[in-house]
């Protein structure tokens, strides 16, 4: 039986090197390894594209969802990680089967025009994301060191450039950057979490016992849900496991995607928590007081405060920022694989940064709102939403492209209710936004 494991596109470093052998040796079972050492090699996709389920778009829902309505919404935000986790493993397998990215798949199999509507669609839905998640990273600066927000719009500016550079060094330094950074956030949210004291009964029930408190709660929770499988991430997770171990063995391939599928579950679940934190926090601490009008992230990081002590001020700025600086720069990243997938085209990701940062520049400079424009950018991302799901699952249910990882019967019926369900979410969402009283 032949298996062989390599490094994928990306410029391989010595932390690449390392990697791909151990995966290579626990492929075939040669490794001697048990316990988390077995699986260490293949943690990492996931853990990237798991910032964007803990942007700073989600501080906005999930803290208005908890000032409103209490602890009411949080098996939306159980529910809504539950169907991430699926997508996000059908596009890690996407990858791992076909070795092909699914913007690749789509320009394979679809006409040219839809090609290239595609290609547009998604490149507005990148900026959209970047919009959002740069604003994000400079009100986190903004708001821990009190600069003024053109300032540390800058300051975002050159740290989410560092960060990339770190591509050039292969993929495992970047997978460490982000993961740690994911980490900061979860800690950041564990001790906001010993502060505020949640109601560990209310937190148990509601978390999975479905309920909403009048027509306003359906509607947030329709965003909390609708918005929160984000497009650009669906195309980025096929890329990343697409050249990262290969193996043309199907065995092989099925205990890889096992390994992948763990590594979902775990950096999905760290996400989870994360949502499920915001959502406890504004409800143990803003909902409790009677503060159910927090409209924006600036007024709950000063109304934390006088409530909790500075130490959940910062924690909460600290949170923010590094979930703003990780979501960028992920953004970015998906905007490359998008352009080289759907295009085979490919432009300095210093340049994809620069020309990415200049819409928020312009909206921060021009003086709009920060979370207003969190919240229309989640609208822009619903009108891609589709382009992304609905190829997932045609391709992943396809033999002929996936083989042995094809999937189940099941599998497929479950991925088109989750789609048929977000994406009516989505519409309904963009409806009320748009339209609604």
């Amino acid at each position: 039986m032949n298996t062989s494991a390599k490094a994928g596109p990306a410029a391989p470093g010595n932390g690449d090197a390392k990697t791909v052998e151990a995966a290579g040796r626990v492929l075939v079972g040669d490794d001697g390894c048990k316990g988390l050492a077995r699986l260490l090699p293949f943690l990492g996709p996931a853990f990237i594209t798991s910032i964007a389920y803990v942007d700073p778009g989600n501080f906005a829902t999930n803290i208005e969802g908890g000032a409103k309505f209490g602890y009411t919404l949080l098996w939306v935000v159980v529910a809504s990680n539950l169907m991430a986790m699926l997508i996000q493993c059908l596009s890690a397998k996407l990858g791992i089967a076909t070795g092909r990215n699914l913007a690749e798949l789509c320009r394979d199999h679809f006409p040219r025009p839809v090609v290239w509507g595609m290609w547009v669609l998604m490149e507005l839905v990148a900026i959209a994301t970047d919009v959002a998640e740069f604003i994000g990273a400079a009100v986190g600066f903004n708001l821990l060191f009190n600069m003024p927000l053109w300032l540390a719009a800058l300051v975002t500016a050159v740290v989410t450039f560092l960060i990339l550079a770190l591509q050039s060094h292969g993929f495992r330094p970047m997978e460490a950057v982000i993961s740690a950074l994911l980490g900061v956030i979860a800690l950041c949210y564990v001790i906001e979490t010993f502060i505020d004291k949640p109601d560990w009964a209310k937190v148990a029930y509601h978390a999975v016992v479905p309920g909403f408190a009048g027509a306003e709660s359906v509607l947030l929770a329709t965003g909390i849900l609708g918005a929160t499988i984000m497009p650009h991430v669906i195309f980025l997770h096929s890329s990343l496991t697409q050249g990262r171990i290969v193996t043309s063995d199907p065995a092989h391939k099925r205990r890889l995607f096992f390994f992948e599928v763990t590594d979902v579950t775990i950096a999905m679940s760290v996400a989870g928590f994360v949502n499920a934190a915001m959502l406890m926090m504004a409800a143990a601490t803003f909902h409790a007081q009677g503060l159910s009008d927090i409209a924006s992230i600036e007024e709950a990081h000063r109304t934390l405060e006088p409530l909790l002590g500075p130490a959940a001020g910062w924690v909460f700025a600290i949170s923010l920022l590094a979930a703003g600086l990780a979501s960028t720069t992920v953004g970015t990243m998906a905007g490359q694989v998008i352009m080289q997938g759907f295009l085979q085209r490919h432009i300095p990701v210093w340049l994809r940064r620069l020309v990415t940062i200049v819409p928020s520049l312009a909206i921060i400079f021009m003086g709009f709102d920060p979370t207003r424009t969190l919240v229309i950018s989640q609208v822009v991302l619903s009108f891609g939403l589709p382009f992304a799901i609905v190829p997932l699952v045609i391709f992943t249910r396809r033999r002929d492209l996936m083989g042995t990882l094809a999937n189940w019967r099941l599998t497929t019926i479950l991925a088109w209710l989750v789609t048929a369900l977000v994406i009516s979410l989505n519409f309904y969402l963009v409806y009320q936004v748009l339209w609604g009283a």
